[in-house]
């Protein structure tokens, strides 16, 4: 079966960016991205931009269009997040656009390193910029971008493998009921339950997909023009939640690493926004959604050459059997007091 993507070409990227007026010198680096095609692209004026192709199908034009519109909010309350840029040779001077099948944009290039999230200080930085970003977030929600909740990230992805036969016979009946007994708890939380989602819980706009690999640490004399410190990229997973959602997977480590870093993380944002500590509460269910929903985007892109090269363990009896046995952990880790700070 031929994937979307392997129609683009290092040509096709070249004339896309041409037809919004950036000519490309040749050359382009791949850069890591599963969900899409990212690019680092050399232009003809020595500079240097971001082309990232989303993948079809996944989002409509205006889901697109409202993740650039939060990115641009972002950035005009001076949020350190990276957004596609307005370019004035395309039409009506957009941040998307289409050529050869697919929709784009086109961002600056922007350089840094992974945080040290060993280092309290940094925590706190970042900490304090997470406080900055939910702020714009809880001005006002999102219109088509999708919520984070049990119907989305358990029920849905549940209910397409066993519907597409991709858990194996042997393994089901147990991963079933794993997954079974993980939503019956986690339809115990109001914010997380999409058939009630108005609890005691605050949800706003949120990263979304916050983990170490889309914040980039930039040194104080490196970019001028941004100042030093951390700065968020890849909005593509911006969507409605709970604030915690863009902390925990910035926690590692046994329980006390782990509670040591969330204190610097919420001691950094309360400087400038109140942390509400009932969402601690949520940190293991909604680590508990993302196992489940994780299987299920492995299985929907397995028509990607990409996903079978760089995942060659999934899908075996052997990977559904260890996904079980997260999935005990997870219900025993859900019964747990919640981490203090």
């Amino acid at each position: 079966m031929t994937h979307a993507f392997e129609s683009l070409t290092p040509d096709l990227v070249l004339d896309a960016l041409e037809s919004v007026g950036l000519r490309g010198d040749g050359r382009l680096t791949a850069l890591s991205s599963y969900e899409n095609r990212v690019y680092q692209v050399q232009l003809e004026d020595g500079t240097s931009v971001v082309a990232k192709f989303y993948r079809p199908e996944r989002w409509s034009e205006a889901q697109i269009l409202e993740e650039h519109a939060f990115a641009a909010e972002l950035m005009a309350f001076e949020v350190p997040a990276i957004g596609p840029l307005v370019l004035p040779d395309a039409a009506n001077g957009k941040t998307l656009h289409t050529f050869g099948g697919f929709w784009f944009s086109v961002s600056p290039r922007r350089g840094g390193r992974p945080p040290e999230l060993d280092d309290g200080e940094v925590l706190e930085w970042i900490g304090r910029f997470l406080a900055r970003i939910h702020t714009v977030g809880a001005r006002k929600p999102f219109v088509t971008r999708p919520a984070l909740n049990v119907q989305t990230f358990a029920e849905e992805p549940m209910q397409w493998l066993l519907g597409h036969d991709m858990v194996p016979l042997d393994v089901q009946t147990a991963w079933t009921r794993g997954v079974e007994k993980a939503i019956a708890v986690i339809r115990s939380y109001d914010t997380l339950n999409a058939e009630a989602p108005k609890g005691d819980i605050r949800v706003l706009r949120l990263h979304g997909d916050c983990h170490p690999g889309n914040i980039l640490w930039t040194p104080a004399d490196a970019a001028p023009n941004l100042g030093p410190g951390p700065h968020f990229v890849d909005l593509d997973d911006a969507r409605t939640g709970p604030a915690v959602q863009d902390f925990w997977m910035l926690l590692s480590g046994d329980r006390q690493q782990r509670q040591r870093q969330l204190g610097a993380l919420v001691d950094g944002y309360e400087q400038f926004r109140e942390f509400d500590r009932a969402e601690l509460a949520l940190i293991e269910p909604l680590r508990t959604l993302r196992l489940i929903h994780y299987s299920a985007w492995l299985a929907r892109r397995w028509t990607d050459p990409t996903f079978p090269a760089n995942f060659p363990w999934f899908g075996s009896s052997d990977y559904w059997q260890g996904q079980v046995q997260m999935l005990e952990e997870q219900l025993e880790a859900m019964e747990e007091p919640p981490l203090i700070v």
